[in-house]
């Protein structure tokens, strides 16, 4: 990543805990469906990324 530019980043909810994943292009909307590990996900936020310095927005994902 040089930039961020064109990235976003999902925070994701596993049994191991928490995990930041990137992901290409803008951030889903909220309320939007996203596939993870072969399963749904809703989006129920967008904020700024949990790493200092980042510029990329995140995701933070809720199970369907």
């Amino acid at each position: 990543m040089a930039n961020g530019v064109g990235k976003h980043l999902l925070f994701v909810w596993k049994p191991s805990g928490y995990e930041l994943r990137e992901a290409d292009g803008d951030a889903p909307a909220v309320g939007s469906s996203v596939e993870v590990d072969d399963r749904e996900e809703q989006v129920i936020k967008i904020g700024p990324s949990p790493l200092p310095n980042d510029p990329r927005p995140c995701a933070y994902l809720q199970a369907v």
